[in-house]
């Protein structure tokens, strides 16, 4: 085993886990209140470390590119609204939205990657 082998047991990775879940939870609730979605993202980037080298590390991935995507869909659809076309722009962001929070809490409750 060399130096840089990350070794995780049980305990921490049933937290992370949980945690990834609360994550997905947030990211929810921010259809409701915007605000989650801040809090879920700044988790993201303070715990991805700690999620290398497992399969939450694709999850976590998928989840911030879930944020950083949903936010460039919700700035085009605003600034498209004056002719219309940003509702349905919207109006797509929000299934793809529930698309990618169904798909990635399927997949953490299966134990697997979200990219496989």
């Amino acid at each position: 085993m060399d130096n840089n082998t990350v070794i995780i047991t049980e305990k921490p990775i049933n937290k992370l886990t949980q945690l990834t879940l609360i994550i997905y939870i947030l990211y929810a609730l921010s259809v409701f209140a915007g605000i989650t979605a801040i809090a879920a993202i700044i988790i993201n980037y303070i715990k991805r470390e700690e999620v290398q080298g497992t399969f939450l590390a694709s999850h976590f991935r998928w989840q911030i590119r879930t944020f950083w995507y949903g936010v460039l869909w919700c700035v085009i659809g605003f600034i498209t609204m004056p002719i219309l076309v940003g509702f349905i722009i919207w109006a797509a962001a929000a299934i793809w939205l529930v698309y990618r929070l169904v798909k990635g809490v399927l997949n953490l409750n299966d134990e697997k990657p979200m990219y496989h």
